[in-house]
């Protein structure tokens, strides 16, 4: 039986909801891991122009569901006019927070941070740009902790007013750390019937390895995709380079001896001002360039009892096994983003993103 599925929409400031079932066609949806995902999809003039509120970028929230299940949310962003169809573009919450800035230094008093724990700075980040007239989307971030650290007593974190710091900057830098928490976002009907717009938070890392479902060929991944080897990425040294000009310029060099020829690249990091996060982050990075081979994108059923829907989520491990006419490759791989595409030539579809697990430095749950 085929899946059934609805889109809606809603006017963020308000939250009326304006469209209960918009005809939206060529739809593609999808969350990622440390970004806001996103949502594609036409609509036909003659809707376009009965409807004209919905079209209204930066304004109109809009929602995929699939079987009753809402299972995406976000802004819209464009609505473009081409041919015979209206193009729309959404991206999750966290897509907002590019588009607003600290006026007030500090985020009006929860800063600057010594020690912090970047679970603690990311909530703050919303509580403020949510405190402002209009400026609230309703999202709710996870009270998820961590042991990691961000700001020391010789260099605190600090949001300047006179630099404008643009806050959804602000989480990319504090999520891209070696030992930094995972964020996705995500969206789900309440137990009252209303949407809950949320921003999950995970430490050392969202997700878990799964032994109880897989990814395999022939199975339910739908076609063989190939897996490229090539040593235009990869490095057995890294030269790592932080803040500072000239000679008083931070760095430090990762490398390691493993048989092949030595291969640098180098990994430009000016924010970085603490020699011992430069180390981490190089170590990462080498360890990241090591690897050659991978997938990193499969085709799979939606429905399939290996890997329904719904049964994974954003940074989750899941053990694949790709079989082509070149190579066998079996191994962990992390979903770091998925997409549903509800028709197509081979019907229904969902394409999910993945990456290595053993390229990805975990951290430690224990301080």
């Amino acid at each position: 039986m085929a899946a059934t599925y609805r889109y809606l929409a809603q006017h963020a400031l308000t939250g009326d909801i304006l469209a209960t079932d918009l005809p939206l066609t060529d739809v593609e949806f999808g969350p990622e891991l440390n970004g806001p995902g996103a949502l594609t999809g036409k609509l036909a003039p003659r809707f376009a122009r009965s409807l004209p509120q919905v079209a209204d970028e930066g304004n109109t929230l809009l929602y995929a569901e699939r079987d009753g299940v809402l299972r995406w949310g976000g802004l819209l962003w464009q609505a473009t006019p081409e041919d015979q169809t209206l193009s729309l573009e959404a991206a999750g919450w966290s897509s907002y927070l590019q588009r607003r800035h600290d006026v007030h230094g500090e985020l009006n008093g929860r800063g600057p941070y010594v020690n912090a724990d970047p679970c603690k700075v990311i909530r703050d980040i919303w509580a403020y740009a949510q405190s402002l007239p209009d400026g609230s989307l309703g999202v709710l971030v996870d009270s998820t902790t961590s042991t990691a650290k961000v700001g020391t007593s010789a260099e605190p974190l600090k949001f300047s007013w006179w630099e404008e710091p643009v806050l959804g900057d602000a989480v990319d830098d504090i999520v891209s750390a070696d030992d930094s928490p995972d964020y996705t976002c995500d969206t789900a009907w309440g137990s009252d019937g209303k949407i809950v717009r949320r921003v999950r938070l995970g430490y050392p890392r969202l997700g878990t390895r799964r032994s109880d479902i897989s990814f395999s060929s022939g199975i339910n991944v739908m076609d063989a995709p190939p897996v490229p080897r090539s040593a235009d990425e990869y490095a057995n040294t890294v030269i790592a380079t932080g803040a500072g000009e000239g000679r008083s310029k931070r760095r430090h060099i990762d490398s390691v001896r493993d048989g092949r020829l030595r291969m640098e690249t180098v990994l430009a990091l000016p924010e970085v001002k603490g020699t011992d996060i430069l180390a981490k982050r190089a170590v990462a990075e080498r360890q990241r360039r090591q690897i050659r081979g991978t997938v990193d994108q499969i085709r799979i059923r939606p429905d399939h009892p290996a890997a329904p829907l719904g049964s994974f989520q954003i940074g989750d491990d899941v053990y694949t096994t790709i079989r082509n006419d070149w190579t066998l490759y079996t191994g962990w791989s992390r979903v770091v983003g998925w997409s549903v595409k509800p028709g197509g030539n081979d019907g229904e579809s969902v394409i999910v993103d993945l990456a290595r697990a053993d390229s990805f430095h975990y951290g430690s749950a224990a301080a």
